[in-house]
């Protein structure tokens, strides 16, 4: 009777528990952070997201907004189905995020380890007996010790937090995890015998049975990942590349044993075609007519490539928004060296393909994952952190073959896999403490805009984007200090007039505001936003014909700005043409029927014509979707209160006041109720 290896058989289990514990410690901090930047727009107030049945609703993100959901409908029913455990309880988002980053560590030590474990193989079939030197524990679970110090290295690695803390590039690491499962799917199903290869019983059971399955689901996750990310589409060909390289041997193997599973693959570029050709330039943010200078944006990813791969070694400093550096392409000679370091790479990269294509397969996968986002201009950033999610994959393999090989020359064999393993795992634990150090800026929105301004303080874009959270919490100077120093960087910047402009209207200099939005509208004269704010400071200062025109503007310019139907309403409501201001709040609860301020002003406009049913019932629906709304419990009372309904607006007026202790007015018609 053969006695059974311990090792041999626990080390895979092992090391994936082992493997998952670590992630989570570096992640450990990673719950408390708040929702940041895009995550607001596609989450909070993404209406889709807000019910799983029918799911065709969840599957039909909005569509022409620039959103990092749009166009994407398996990210959008991942944040439906939190959105139905949770609503808008960011801890579970975050507790998502990390599920899905330690289910793509394991399944890719499991592509790691099937590999190196199939080279192990073959190497051991052609040697002479076909067999050897597999007997020793060591030996036996090499693939297993060296995917887990690969994957650890990469899993834990703090480049990865962008993709993993900040909720909605989710994006990216489900993404991520699909192009895996597809990597893994596809090696078992070139596992699995074929009919031809071995004979067996017809039946769910039987070889070619668990082969369909493996190449279905190859083909499922493929899908999927095309429906998440666009950068996807370098999947089927890195199969075929894998296929290649791994399996078959050359192309025209590869191509005869699995033509079936190769153009299963391909046909999920029809999802993606459908797709794009829905979406239509992600509302401007990206492609070549999203007004980003095409020339520009392919000059700075030179640069781009480089510090991706320096980070990749050495990630310091990591920034939040790295903005769009249009410098890069103002004098060519500034771009050398990066073209001629790229240029070098990708050289090796070939060269290693023909004499070395194991080494090249993983120069391929680094350059194939960032293809799509250095090809296609992307309006607010010329490079991000969570694009090398994926892409740090093959390089977190490279480097552990390369310390493998050091040990080895230095040991002269001897031991060189635990000092592999040793030198992996301490490296890995000093990523893990710049990990759980770099999700400390996660923990507000306003560290981590002041974060990214420290670290670049060049980036108008993040100054910008500071000056509106500023600006926001009632830090009026603060916000119109960084919007001066976004014009200083950029005296054309429309988004920036905009924004200083809605700072000094917050701060009551209102004829300065009426200057910095009427600049804007001179830089950009169809800016919707820009005359709205217009409006806004117009009716302020009691110019009300003027404001209305403001307001006309915008709603013109984009009429599905419910916001703007609303601002119309009431300037409208306020000029005394309440009949035109109940149009236009309904207007704009057409547009959106989950917003609670429009319904309130409507209510107040119904108040208003003597319609006061009416108008209570817009005030209670206004209640059910916000119910700490304390404006409207008071207007509330107001209009039970003129119905005769003393003791029921009493409790409203008291309901607006716990919410609001300050609230005078509330106050004063509580006092004068009783």
């Amino acid at each position: 009777m053969t006695r059974r290896r311990w090792g041999a058989h626990s080390a895979p289990l092992l090391l994936a528990v082992g493997l998952a514990l670590a992630v989570l410690a570096a992640y450990r901090g990673s719950f408390s952070g708040p929702f940041v930047y895009d995550d607001s727009p596609s989450i909070e107030a993404n209406p889709t997201i807000r019910q799983l049945w029918p799911p065709w609703r969840a599957l039909w993100p909005p569509r022409g907004t620039g959103l990092t959901v749009a166009g994407r409908p398996v990210l959008n029913l991942s944040l439906a189905i939190n959105y139905a455990i949770g609503g808008t309880s960011v801890r579970g988002y975050h507790a998502v995020n990390l599920a899905i980053h330690v289910a793509a560590a394991l399944v890719l030590f499991g592509v790691i380890r099937r590999t190196l474990d199939g080279i192990a193989t073959r190497a051991i079939r052609a040697r002479p007996g076909g067999e050897g030197g597999a007997g020793d524990w060591d030996g036996a679970n090499r693939p297993a010790l060296l995917a887990f110090a690969a994957a650890l290295m990469w899993a834990v690695h703090p480049l990865q937090t962008e993709a993993v803390t900040y909720v909605v590039q989710r994006a990216e690491s489900l993404m991520g995890l699909l192009y895996l499962l597809t990597l893994y799917c596809f090696i078992r199903c070139a596992e699995e015998p074929s009919d031809s290869g071995r004979a067996s019983t017809a039946g769910v059971g039987s070889p070619s049975a668990a082969r369909r399955a493996w190449a279905i689901l190859a083909v499922a996750a493929c899908a999927l990942g095309m429906a998440t990310k666009e950068v996807m589409v370098s999947a089927p060909l890195m199969m075929l590349l894998y296929d290649r390289t791994f399996i078959s041997g050359s192309f025209r193997r590869a191509w005869r044993d699995r033509r079936a599973l190769h153009l299963g693959l391909a046909s999920t570029w029809l999802v993606l075609g459908i797709l794009v050709f829905v979406e239509q330039h992600r509302g401007q943010s990206a492609g070549f007519a999203a007004g980003a200078p095409a020339w520009k944006y392919w000059a700075a990813q030179f640069p781009a490539i480089m510090r991706y791969v320096r980070l990749s070694i050495w990630p310091h400093p990591l920034v939040f928004n790295y903005g769009f550096e249009r410098h890069w392409g103002e004098h060519p000679l500034t771009i050398a060296p990066y073209l001629l370091g790229v240029a070098a790479l990708g050289i090796a990269v070939l060269v290693a393909l023909g004499r070395r294509p194991r080494i090249g397969f993983f120069g391929a996968w680094f350059f194939a994952i960032l293809a799509p986002t250095c090809a296609v201009p992307i309006l607010r950033q010329t490079m991000a952190e969570h694009r090398m999610y994926l892409a740090l994959a093959p390089l977190a393999v490279l480097a552990v073959l390369g310390i493998e090989a050091v040990a080895g020359e230095i040991l002269n064999g001897r031991g060189r896999l635990a000092a592999t393993l040793i030198a992996c795992v301490a490296l890995a634990t000093a990523e893990g403490f710049a990990t759980a150090q770099r999700n400390r800026a996660y923990r507000s929105e306003l560290g981590l805009w002041q974060d990214t301004v420290a670290k670049q303080p060049g980036n108008e874009w993040a100054r910008n984007n500071l000056g509106v959270f500023l600006w926001q919490t009632g830090r009026d100077q603060e916000a119109i200090a960084q919007f001066d120093q976004v014009l200083r960087i950029d005296p054309n910047d429309a988004e920036a007039e905009n924004n200083l402009g809605n700072a000094l209207v917050h701060a009551g200099r209102i004829p300065e505001a009426i200057g910095q939005f009427e600049k804007a509208l001179q830089v950009e004269p169809d800016y919707g936003e820009a005359h709205d704010g217009l409006g806004i400071a117009l009716a302020q200062a009691g110019r009300l014909p003027e404001a209305v025109e403001q307001f006309e503007a915008a709603v013109r310019i984009e009429p599905s700005r419910a916001e703007f139907e609303n601002n119309l309403g009431l300037v409208l409501n306020q000029a005394g043409r309440t009949g035109e201001a109940i149009a236009r709040f309904r207007a704009a609860l057409r547009i959106k029927p989950e917003y609670p301020e429009g319904r309130n002003n409507l209510g107040i406009a119904l108040t208003r014509a003597g319609r006061t049913a009416e108008a209570i019932a817009q005030f209670r629906e206004a209640l059910r979707i916000k119910p700490d709304y304390a404006a409207a419990h008071f207007d509330l009372g107001i209009a039970l209160g003129r119905a005769g309904r003393g003791a029921e607006a009493i409790a409203q007026y008291r309901e607006a006041l716990r919410l609001k202790p300050d609230f005078a007015a509330a106050r004063a018609a509580l006092e004068a109720a009783r």
